[in-house]
């Protein structure tokens, strides 16, 4: 299964909060076996969120959106996924009656726009605060509180489902140039994905979808590199 992450947000963009959604939603999903093939943060700007959203609904499996749901001015999260898909917004009965229930919110004490949604979407219930996030076709409308917006992913998490990825570290100390042939040999020798990242040492990152293989690979490297002290 291969996902796009959209977050939405002037303030991510600004530098003035920082983007824990995408990071928090790529190691769930990573965790889950499916593949995050995008992470992208778009402005609170409908046509940006409507292309970029309508391009990513097409070639992914599925697309999460997180961020600009609510009343105020600059939440026009629903408003650019229901024009990517070319829907009207409406009161949504089922969120409208799930927040009466158990919110204790009648249609009058909402602020307007609460509780609309894109015609034909499935209502994703916000049990940690107040606006519905929505799945409409493979699109994901999540909150962009991120304690909100973590519930709310648990609670749709099963509809996300890939094979299992293991992965070890090996940490070298060598300069990253000096291990290409060595890491060539690596991926030559055994069916894994190779990452390195420098730092103080090396760590290469091993990653199979078969666990001995994964063991294998890296007491391989280990026997031909230089540990750290």
């Amino acid at each position: 299964m291969d996902v796009a992450v959209v977050t939405v947000g002037d303030e991510l963009l600004a530098g003035r909060t920082t983007n824990t959604n995408a990071a928090w939603l790529g190691e769930r999903l990573a965790d889950r076996g499916v593949r995050v093939e995008r992470a992208t943060t778009v402005p609170d700007r409908v046509g940006d969120i409507a292309r970029v959203v309508n391009e990513y609904r097409a070639e992914y499996d599925a697309v999460i959106v997180t961020g600009g749901l609510g009343p105020t001015h600059d939440d026009v999260t629903m408003d650019g996924v229901a024009a990517a898909v070319g829907r009207p917004l409406e009161p949504h009965d089922d969120a409208l009656a799930w927040l009466a229930e158990n919110g204790g919110y009648s249609r009058e004490d909402l602020t307007d726009g609460t509780g609309t949604l894109p015609a034909g979407s499935r209502a994703l219930h916000n049990t940690e605060g107040v606006a519905p996030g929505a799945v409409l076709e493979n699109i994901y409308v999540l909150p962009g509180v991120p304690r909100e917006m973590k519930t709310m992913f648990e609670a749709i998490a099963p509809e996300f489902d890939g094979v299992e990825t293991h992965r070890a570290v090996v940490v070298a100390d060598e300069p990253e140039s000096a291990l290409l042939d060595r890491l060539a040999d690596l991926r030559s020798e055994f069916d894994v994905s190779v990452g390195s990242y420098p730092g103080e040492s090396v760590r290469v990152t091993i990653e199979s979808s078969d666990p001995e293989i994964v063991e294998a690979a890296a007491e391989w490297l280990e026997q031909r590199v230089e540990s750290p002290a």
